[in-house]
Protein backbone atom coordinates (compact mmCIF):
# COMPACT_ATOMS: atom_id res chain seq x y z
CA UNK A 1 0.00 0.00 0.00
CA UNK A 2 1.44 3.33 -0.48
CA UNK A 3 1.21 5.47 2.11
CA UNK A 4 -0.10 9.26 1.27
CA UNK A 5 3.32 11.66 1.37
CA UNK A 6 5.94 8.74 0.59
CA UNK A 7 7.35 7.07 -2.39
CA UNK A 8 5.28 3.81 -3.43
CA UNK A 9 8.10 0.78 -3.31
CA UNK A 10 8.41 -1.85 -1.32
CA UNK A 11 10.85 -1.66 1.98
CA UNK A 12 11.85 1.69 2.64
CA UNK A 13 9.92 4.46 2.11
CA UNK A 14 10.92 8.17 2.27
CA UNK A 15 8.51 11.50 2.63
CA UNK A 16 8.09 13.03 -1.25
CA UNK A 17 10.74 16.32 0.04
CA UNK A 18 9.46 19.51 -0.19
CA UNK A 19 5.82 18.33 -0.43
CA UNK A 20 5.08 19.09 3.24
CA UNK A 21 6.42 22.61 3.05
CA UNK A 22 5.92 23.91 -0.22
CA UNK A 23 2.13 23.93 0.15
CA UNK A 24 1.82 26.49 3.04
CA UNK A 25 3.77 28.52 1.16
CA UNK A 26 2.14 28.31 -1.76
CA UNK A 27 -0.99 29.61 0.24
CA UNK A 28 1.02 32.19 2.11
CA UNK A 29 2.19 33.02 -1.84
CA UNK A 30 -0.95 33.34 -3.29
CA UNK A 31 -2.63 35.18 0.31
CA UNK A 32 0.13 38.03 -0.03
CA UNK A 33 -0.47 38.50 -3.63
CA UNK A 34 -3.82 38.99 -3.44
CA UNK A 35 -3.66 41.62 -0.61
CA UNK A 36 -1.66 43.18 -2.72
CA UNK A 37 -3.65 43.39 -5.43
CA UNK A 38 -6.31 44.42 -3.32
CA UNK A 39 -4.65 46.90 -1.15
CA UNK A 40 -3.32 48.36 -4.77
CA UNK A 41 -6.92 48.68 -6.26
CA UNK A 42 -7.90 50.53 -2.88
CA UNK A 43 -4.99 52.66 -2.90
CA UNK A 44 -5.38 54.13 -6.19
CA UNK A 45 -9.06 54.69 -6.02
CA UNK A 46 -8.55 56.65 -2.68
CA UNK A 47 -4.98 58.70 -3.40
CA UNK A 48 -4.25 58.64 -7.33
CA UNK A 49 -1.29 57.79 -9.36
CA UNK A 50 1.08 59.86 -7.44
CA UNK A 51 -0.11 58.86 -3.58
CA UNK A 52 0.01 55.29 -4.24
CA UNK A 53 3.27 54.17 -4.18
CA UNK A 54 4.51 50.54 -3.56
CA UNK A 55 5.73 51.14 0.18
CA UNK A 56 1.69 52.74 0.51
CA UNK A 57 0.28 49.65 -0.95
CA UNK A 58 2.53 47.14 0.69
CA UNK A 59 1.74 49.07 4.35
CA UNK A 60 -1.63 48.33 4.11
CA UNK A 61 -1.39 45.24 2.87
CA UNK A 62 0.15 44.58 5.79
CA UNK A 63 3.61 42.79 4.37
CA UNK A 64 6.90 44.72 3.53
CA UNK A 65 7.94 46.63 0.24
CA UNK A 66 10.41 43.47 -0.45
CA UNK A 67 7.73 40.95 -0.05
CA UNK A 68 5.69 43.72 -2.56
CA UNK A 69 8.38 43.82 -5.09
CA UNK A 70 8.95 39.92 -4.82
CA UNK A 71 5.26 39.92 -6.54
CA UNK A 72 5.68 42.67 -8.97
CA UNK A 73 9.27 44.03 -9.48
CA UNK A 74 7.73 47.26 -10.68
CA UNK A 75 5.08 49.69 -9.75
CA UNK A 76 3.31 49.40 -13.07
CA UNK A 77 3.43 45.55 -12.92
CA UNK A 78 1.58 45.79 -9.41
CA UNK A 79 -1.24 48.43 -10.49
CA UNK A 80 -2.13 46.74 -13.90
CA UNK A 81 -1.85 43.43 -12.38
CA UNK A 82 -4.70 44.93 -9.71
CA UNK A 83 -6.88 46.55 -12.15
CA UNK A 84 -6.80 43.49 -14.20
CA UNK A 85 -7.97 41.23 -11.23
CA UNK A 86 -10.53 43.30 -10.14
CA UNK A 87 -12.12 43.41 -13.42
CA UNK A 88 -12.08 39.90 -13.76
CA UNK A 89 -13.40 38.77 -10.70
CA UNK A 90 -16.46 41.74 -11.02
CA UNK A 91 -17.03 39.97 -14.66
CA UNK A 92 -17.45 36.86 -12.90
CA UNK A 93 -19.33 38.30 -10.22
CA UNK A 94 -21.82 39.80 -12.53
CA UNK A 95 -22.45 36.54 -14.83
CA UNK A 96 -22.74 34.47 -11.56
CA UNK A 97 -26.01 36.76 -10.91
CA UNK A 98 -27.68 35.87 -13.37
CA UNK A 99 -26.68 32.10 -13.71
CA UNK A 100 -26.82 30.88 -10.36
CA UNK A 101 -30.11 29.42 -10.23
CA UNK A 102 -31.69 31.77 -12.67
CA UNK A 103 -35.09 30.38 -13.90
CA UNK A 104 -34.77 32.43 -17.17
CA UNK A 105 -33.62 35.53 -18.67
CA UNK A 106 -33.34 38.21 -16.10
CA UNK A 107 -34.92 41.76 -16.70
CA UNK A 108 -33.88 44.41 -18.93
CA UNK A 109 -33.28 46.64 -16.23
CA UNK A 110 -31.85 44.64 -13.82
CA UNK A 111 -29.09 43.82 -16.21
CA UNK A 112 -28.64 47.04 -17.22
CA UNK A 113 -28.51 48.34 -13.33
CA UNK A 114 -25.78 45.42 -12.82
CA UNK A 115 -23.87 47.01 -15.96
CA UNK A 116 -23.77 50.47 -14.84
CA UNK A 117 -22.56 49.09 -11.62
CA UNK A 118 -19.87 47.92 -13.02
CA UNK A 119 -18.39 51.67 -13.96
CA UNK A 120 -19.74 53.42 -10.43
CA UNK A 121 -17.51 51.49 -7.81
CA UNK A 122 -13.80 51.40 -6.70
CA UNK A 123 -12.90 49.48 -9.96
CA UNK A 124 -13.68 52.58 -12.10
CA UNK A 125 -12.17 54.78 -9.62
CA UNK A 126 -9.03 53.19 -9.83
CA UNK A 127 -8.79 52.15 -13.23
CA UNK A 128 -9.48 56.21 -14.28
CA UNK A 129 -6.65 57.03 -12.21
CA UNK A 130 -4.79 54.23 -13.95
CA UNK A 131 -5.96 56.00 -17.52
CA UNK A 132 -4.64 59.45 -16.17
CA UNK A 133 -1.69 58.18 -15.36
CA UNK A 134 -0.52 56.42 -18.34
CA UNK A 135 -1.43 59.12 -20.44
CA UNK A 136 1.52 60.68 -18.84
CA UNK A 137 3.65 58.16 -18.00
CA UNK A 138 5.03 55.96 -21.60
CA UNK A 139 6.04 52.92 -19.75
CA UNK A 140 2.59 52.53 -18.18
CA UNK A 141 0.35 53.52 -21.77
CA UNK A 142 0.88 50.12 -23.93
CA UNK A 143 -0.14 48.24 -20.86
CA UNK A 144 -2.82 49.85 -20.00
CA UNK A 145 -4.22 50.66 -23.14
CA UNK A 146 -4.00 46.65 -24.20
CA UNK A 147 -5.68 45.93 -20.73
CA UNK A 148 -8.50 48.52 -21.36
CA UNK A 149 -8.91 46.21 -25.05
CA UNK A 150 -9.12 43.19 -22.84
CA UNK A 151 -11.53 44.28 -20.48
CA UNK A 152 -13.48 46.11 -22.93
CA UNK A 153 -13.85 43.12 -25.46
CA UNK A 154 -14.99 40.74 -22.20
CA UNK A 155 -17.63 43.31 -20.74
CA UNK A 156 -19.47 43.62 -24.44
CA UNK A 157 -19.36 39.60 -24.67
CA UNK A 158 -21.16 39.93 -20.91
CA UNK A 159 -23.60 42.52 -21.89
CA UNK A 160 -24.12 40.44 -25.41
CA UNK A 161 -25.28 37.52 -23.25
CA UNK A 162 -27.08 38.90 -20.75
CA UNK A 163 -29.46 41.06 -22.71
CA UNK A 164 -29.95 38.32 -25.27
CA UNK A 165 -28.54 40.73 -27.96
CA UNK A 166 -28.73 39.52 -31.72
CA UNK A 167 -25.44 41.23 -33.06
CA UNK A 168 -26.33 39.74 -36.67
CA UNK A 169 -29.14 42.00 -36.75
CA UNK A 170 -28.19 45.70 -38.01
CA UNK A 171 -27.52 48.53 -35.02
CA UNK A 172 -27.71 45.88 -32.59
CA UNK A 173 -24.15 46.20 -31.76
CA UNK A 174 -23.84 50.00 -31.47
CA UNK A 175 -26.99 49.64 -29.55
CA UNK A 176 -25.19 47.62 -26.99
CA UNK A 177 -21.45 49.43 -27.09
CA UNK A 178 -24.10 52.37 -26.59
CA UNK A 179 -25.33 51.39 -23.46
CA UNK A 180 -21.83 50.49 -22.09
CA UNK A 181 -20.69 54.07 -23.51
CA UNK A 182 -23.32 55.54 -21.57
CA UNK A 183 -22.33 53.39 -18.47
CA UNK A 184 -19.10 54.37 -18.61
CA UNK A 185 -20.58 58.13 -19.07
CA UNK A 186 -22.77 57.85 -15.41
CA UNK A 187 -19.08 56.30 -13.79
CA UNK A 188 -17.62 59.80 -14.71
CA UNK A 189 -20.24 61.95 -13.32
CA UNK A 190 -20.08 59.60 -10.03
CA UNK A 191 -16.63 60.39 -9.48
CA UNK A 192 -17.57 64.24 -8.22
CA UNK A 193 -20.98 63.80 -6.74
CA UNK A 194 -23.20 60.92 -5.95
CA UNK A 195 -25.10 60.92 -9.00
CA UNK A 196 -27.31 57.94 -8.07
CA UNK A 197 -31.18 59.31 -8.46
CA UNK A 198 -30.35 60.52 -11.84
CA UNK A 199 -28.67 57.24 -12.50
CA UNK A 200 -31.96 55.38 -11.54
CA UNK A 201 -33.97 57.74 -14.27
CA UNK A 202 -31.07 57.10 -16.79
CA UNK A 203 -31.22 53.22 -16.25
CA UNK A 204 -34.99 52.85 -16.38
CA UNK A 205 -34.70 54.57 -19.59
CA UNK A 206 -32.01 53.04 -21.53
CA UNK A 207 -33.71 49.45 -20.55
CA UNK A 208 -37.23 50.83 -22.59
CA UNK A 209 -34.72 51.45 -25.35
CA UNK A 210 -33.04 48.56 -25.22
CA UNK A 211 -36.56 46.52 -25.19
CA UNK A 212 -37.99 48.26 -28.41
CA UNK A 213 -34.15 47.34 -30.15
CA UNK A 214 -33.61 44.23 -29.06
CA UNK A 215 -37.09 43.10 -28.43
CA UNK A 216 -38.63 42.25 -25.10
CA UNK A 217 -36.47 39.15 -23.16
CA UNK A 218 -39.47 38.07 -21.12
Amino acid sequence: MTVPGTLGTTGNTRPVAGRAERSPKQDRSRVTRLRLLEAAVACLAEYGWAGSTVSVVAERAGVSRGAAQHHFPTREDLFTAAVEYVAEQRSAALRGLFTDGADGPAPRGTVVKALVDLYTGPLFRAALHLWVAASNEEPLRPRVTELEARVGRETHRIAVDLLGADESLPGVRETVQGLLDMARGLGLANVLTDDAPRRARVVAQWSKILDGALGAND
